[in-house]
């Protein structure tokens, strides 16, 4: 998804525009119209063509259809624990990368390097096979933390971001009633923050629970691997993968949906 944001700079009066690619998800917002009005095309589609197939063609769809819950709840399992833990590894990266500490800001920076230059996928492999020569963990626990040291990189980004944005003046005013910077920081940056910070974390819970079909490879039962189940006893590929599909594309819209609201909540506040 690509955002463009113009700003102003008050000394040449010179608008700047910042284009921001995320891999999250396109969300649908009442001001872009063709993105919205497809929003809507694609929702009742989707569930016309699940509707459509489970009940014409029962067989095998609507099997199909009856065999992926499961796999539905464990998805939802593995982003949820891993969204929590994520935002945890976030929010301590996000202070290590505005600590005035060289160290900490250091060892901040290079985990954030160093996790978003290498793929999810490799980083379910390693924790999974190769730590697995040192601590053996269970395939859930494994996907569960790769994906969060993963995301908690780019959620240290969008923690710092947030911080960022409230006026350093905010922080004066703490510290001249008293505030220790611990203190000013917890109670009055960081809730300031959170209300800037909502929508992108919401845009990275829609892509890590896209991304969470990864987690098929190591075992995990989620969506994916339900359904590669069904068609390795079925043999019915191309119907079990169509249904996943658009399975996933309604889950992925309805979140979506969810965030443009609260994104519109907020801005209304």
């Amino acid at each position: 998804m690509a955002a463009i944001k113009e700003t102003q700079d008050d000394g040449d009066r010179q608008k700047k525009t910042v284009i921001a690619v995320t891999d999250g998800p396109a969300i649908p917002r009442k001001m872009d119209v063709g993105l919205f009005t497809a929003w809507r095309v694609a929702f009742v589609g989707a569930l016309a063509v699940i509707a459509y197939l489970a009940i014409v063609h029962r067989d095998p769809y609507w099997e199909i259809l009856k065999f992926l819950p499961d796999g539905i709840l464990v998805t939802f399992q593995v982003t949820i624990e891993a969204i929590v833990l994520a935002l945890i590894i976030g929010l301590f990266t996000g202070l290590g990368r505005i600590s005035k500490n060289r160290i900490i800001n250091g060892i901040a920076s290079l985990y954030v390097e160093v996790i978003r230059g290498i793929p999810l996928l490799v980083q379910l492999f390693y924790i999974y096979f190769a730590l697995g020569r040192f601590v053996n963990l269970p395939a859930m626990a494994s996907a569960v933390i790769a994906m969060a040291v993963c995301y908690g990189a780019y959620m240290g980004e969008i923690f710092r971001a947030g911080i960022e944005s409230i006026h350093r003046g905010q922080m004066e005013a703490a510290r001249s009633l008293g505030m220790s910077y611990q203190q000013a920081m917890i109670h009055v940056i960081l809730p300031q923050a959170f209300k800037t910070i909502l929508p992108p974390v919401g845009n990275e819970f829609v892509a890590l629970l896209k991304d969470s079909s990864l987690v098929s490879i190591l075992a995990v039962s989620d969506l994916l691997r339900r359904g590669r189940e069904f068609a390795s006893e079925s043999f019915t590929y191309f119907e079990t993968y169509t249904m996943v599909a658009l399975v996933y594309l309604v889950i992925t819209l309805v979140l979506s949906k969810l965030v443009s609201i609260m994104e519109e909540r907020i801005s209304v506040d």
